[in-house]
This record gives structure tokens, sequence and C-alpha cells, in this order.
């Protein structure tokens, strides 16, 4: 199973977390930062349809993949 780790940190002159160098917005605070990080956690876990998904790499690159609905990684929030 794949693990996500999403890490809370300063950025941008507010607060963000970091998942495999991508970095979400900025949030004003680091505990707006946090609930943010721990509901993008949970939503990892509910299981769905299959479907096409797009993200910016850590190098900023877009991205375009078929994700599975029932292969669901462990999330985790740090920081």
């Amino acid at each position: 199973m794949t693990k996500v780790v999403y890490e809370i940190a300063e950025h941008d002159g507010g607060w963000a977390y970091r998942v495999d160098g991508a970095w979400s917005e900025t949030f004003a605070s680091h505990d707006e930062a946090r609930k943010a990080a721990e509901r993008a956690a949970r939503e990892q876990a509910i299981p769905g349809e299959d479907t096409g998904i797009s993200y910016a790499d850590k190098d900023g690159h877009w991205k375009q993949e078929i994700a599975s609905g029932h292969d669901r990684p462990e999330a985790d929030v740090k920081g």
C-alpha cells in the first residue's frame, strides 16, 4: 500500500501543506493548513469510481492519470 504524508510548513507568507514536494494553497494559520491537510488525508481513504485526475508534480509539471477508485493510499499528517 502506498503511503501519502501531508507535511505542514510555513509557505508563501502563510501556512500550507506539502505532498511529495507539491504545495497546497496558502492558509492564514497553521491550524487552518492542518485542518485542510487532515480533510485531504481523510478523502484519500474514501473508495469511489475510477476517475481521471490531474495534478502538479514537485517540479510544477501537470500530470494526468487514471486513478483506481479502490486503490487507496494510507495517509498521514505531520507538523
